[in-house]
Order: C-alpha cells, then structure tokens, then sequence
C-alpha cells in the first residue's frame, strides 16, 4: 500500500444491495473519515452488531464507531425528513448514539442538493406517466433533485442558513406545481401538507449539524495525514452512463463519481475496492441474464433475506455473473474485492456461475456492456461447482469457487462475508 495515498474507495459492482454497509463497518477502523459521495435515500445501507440492526440512508457506514467522522459529500441528495426522523431517531431511539453524538461525529457538505416534498411527488408523476415501462424507482424524489441540480434551479443545503430560503423554496416548489399541471396532476396531493410540515421540521434539525465545505474539509485532512474511506452508493451496473440504461440510478455510481462527489482529486485515490454478493440480485426492472425462476431463485430470497432495506420490494436473484463483474471490474479500477453473502449459499448441492454470453448469432462473449445484457440478446453459460456445507476457506469446495471467480475475475478477494453479524467475516 502507498502511504502517501490516503484515500481508499469502496463501491458496488452489481445492481446495489450487495452488502456495502458490512464491507465498510468491516473496514471502518483503519480509517478517520467515512465519506459519502453521491446517491440519496434510496440507498439502503444494514449494519448488525450487538444483536441490533441499523439500516442507513444517507448516513455513512462509520456513524456507530466511535472517533470516526461521517461526511455527507456534496453529491448527495438529502431528504431532511429521512435524515432526520428515519436515520437520527433510529440511532437515538435504539440507544447506539445521542443526538450530541450525531452531532459530533457527521458533517454535511453545504452543497449537497435537498430534496423537496414536491421532488417526491414528481417522481411518483413520473413513474406513472411510464405506464407498464416503469423503471421501478424507489419514488424517493432522486431523479427529479438532480434534474433541478443539473438545471441549476435546486436548492442546496448552504440555502437553509440564508434569510430568504423561503423565498427559494416557493419558487421552486411553484416550478414542480407547474411540472405537475402539464402531466395532469395536482402538485398537492392528500399527503402533501404532512410531509411538507415534517419537511421543515427537519431542516430546524439540520440546522444544528455541522455544515461544512466538504471538499475544503477532506482535503485538508488528506493534507493532515488523516486517511479517508469514501462511500459508493448502489451498485456499477445502476451507473448513470455505464449502467443497464433506462433502468439505473441518476447519479455516477463508479469510481468518478467519488471524485465529482467529494471534490477529489484522482491523484489522491489508493485502493479501491469492489462489493459484490456470491451470487446476483436486482430490485426493479431491467436486464437481469443470470436470474433464476425456479426454487432455486426463491430459496436464495428466502435464505438472503432478499428484500429491499430501503423499499420491502422483494429482489430478483440468480447466480453470479463474472461477465458482468469484469465489466465493473474494468470501468472502476478495483484493487481488491469484498465477497459477501457466502453463507446464503450453504447447503446447496450445486453452485453456478456465469462465465460467458452466447449472443444470438452464436458469438461468445467474456465482458459485455449493460446495454446488451437484454435477455433475447443473450444466454448465459455457466461452470458448475460442488456445493459446500459452510462458507469457509476450510471446506475444499467453497475455497475452489472463491479461486475461481478471483481467476476469471483477475483482482483478489481480500475480506468474504458468513453472515450479517460483526463478526461473520473471513480477511483472506
């Protein structure tokens, strides 16, 4: 490792869930600052430790180690009423910190973008105007904060310190009324006056956070010596550009992403490593090659848990498809990988794993564009392994599958998670 580079990445290299909040609670000691780069509360980040479980939003994954700042970079988008009355009160309420420690140990980027009650019901506008060809959005209000951010017509957290962010927020909210009448649709629905009313409540609570230029504040650190564990929400196959368009996420979810989200520079990167699951899930529409339709695909469901932390939406499940991880591989640079989810998989007599493509005119193909993982585009070909009995380097045929896939793969697997817990997890 080279010192003198402080900075380490950690992404997801699937379609999101792959268990990053594990990976960074695993990695978190080694580290002073925790720091989110882009997305917003459709992310669903599980920490389990000390028989509780956490699920995280927008807060990054080092919140609950004590001596650890979390920085919210100013590439989120930040919904204040998740922040504050989903993320905050779950740790108070829960008794892992005291509002006087959030407030300590989490900093907010002041142009971080907030997402409004009227982005929330734009994106339900939104989906519903796709009919049948809904992209399954989270209906966070995601898409429409970084259409005004990209429009240059958003409102950032710096703006609620302002005198006339009232002012701001009319105009805005006057916008997205006139969005709505254009569709057909009332900007205020029946749901609308309560969420507004939370809305401010929450951002009274922001105000008392420390809010700081995020990208001044990382930089001066990595000038200290401090050495920084930067975030990645969802997944390389959810990417804006690279990612199985229309049916991704609306931010840069790979490597440059990290530097655009933070404000920092390629040159000050060090490892970066990758998350995935020893098999393949996806919440939503969109392309899925390796996906299981049988009872092997509800067993793996069953037995992950597999169902959205952020929505409850069940997830999708099928093998692992190394044709897809040597895409995200290659467009994010990874150093190292983080298996997780091994666990899931004991017990099963037989394991695949997707290796290849063969295309519809016979061509085999080893690394492939999301664009073309349509399933009458493609069809898969797998390598059948012997199940094993527990995930663990000991048993013969679980350490053949993990040899395997760092073969194919070409990058080693460095951390594999046994289990939700702590301490389920194997550093190889």
């Amino acid at each position: 490792m080279n010192d003198i580079l402080k900075v380490d990445v950690l992404l997801g290299l699937q379609w999101g869930d792959e268990g990053k909040g594990k990976g960074i609670d695993a990695l978190a000691p080694k580290y002073k600052i925790i720091a989110r780069a882009q997305g917003g509360p459709n992310a669903g980040h599980t920490l389990e430790f000390d028989d509780c479980k956490i699920v995280l939003h927008t807060i990054p994954s080092g919140i609950c180690r004590e001596g650890i700042k979390n920085v919210i970079g100013n590439g989120v988008v930040l919904d204040p009423a998740i922040l504050v009355f989903k993320e905050m009160n779950q740790l108070v309420s829960k008794g892992i910190l005291t509002f006087e420690q959030i407030q300590e140990r989490l900093f907010i980027s002041k142009k971080a973008h907030i997402i409004l009650p009227s982005h929330l019901r734009l994106d339900f506008i939104s989906e519903e105007m796709k009919g049948k060809d809904k992209i399954g959005s989270t209906l966070k209000g995601i898409s429409p904060t970084y259409q005004d951010k990209y429009g240059r017509n958003g409102l950032r957290v710096k703006d609620v310190l302002s005198n006339d962010f009232m002012k701001k927020y009319q105009i805005l909210k006057a916008k997205h009324a006139h969005i709505a009448a254009s569709f057909g649709y009332e900007l205020e629905d029946e749901t609308f006056a309560d969420k507004e009313k939370k809305f401010f409540e929450a951002i009274e609570v922001i105000k008392q956070l420390q809010l700081i230029d995020s990208e001044i504040f990382l930089n001066e650190a990595v000038s200290n010596g401090d050495s920084i564990l930067a975030e990645g929400a969802q997944g390389a196959m959810l990417d804006i550009d690279f990612g199985s368009w229309p049916f991704v996420t609306s931010s840069n979810t790979t490597t440059g992403g990290i530097c655009t989200g933070l404000g920092i520079a390629p040159n000050k990167m060090n490892n970066i490593f990758g998350v995935f699951k020893a098999y393949c899930t996806r919440v939503g529409s969109g392309p899925f090659p390796t996906e299981l339709f049988d009872e092997i695909g509800e067993t793996l469901q069953n037995m992950g848990k597999e169902f959205g932390s952020t929505t409850g939406r069940p997830r999708r499940c099928g093998w692992l498809d190394l044709v897809a991880l040597r895409y995200a591989v290659m467009i994010n640079g990874i150093t190292g990988l983080i298996m997780t989810k091994a666990d899931v998989m004991n017990e099963f007599d037989q394991v695949q794993v997707c290796t290849q493509y063969i295309q519809t005119d016979g061509n085999k193909i080893d690394i492939c564009c999301p664009d073309d993982m349509e399933a009458e585009n493609v069809q898969p070909v797998y390598t059948t392994f012997d199940g094993w009995s527990i995930a663990d380097l000991s048993d013969d045929n679980f350490q053949k599958y993990v040899n395997f896939i760092e073969e194919i793969v070409g990058v080693p697997i460095i951390i594999i998670g046994t289990g939700p817990g702590r301490d389920q997890i194997i550093h190889k």
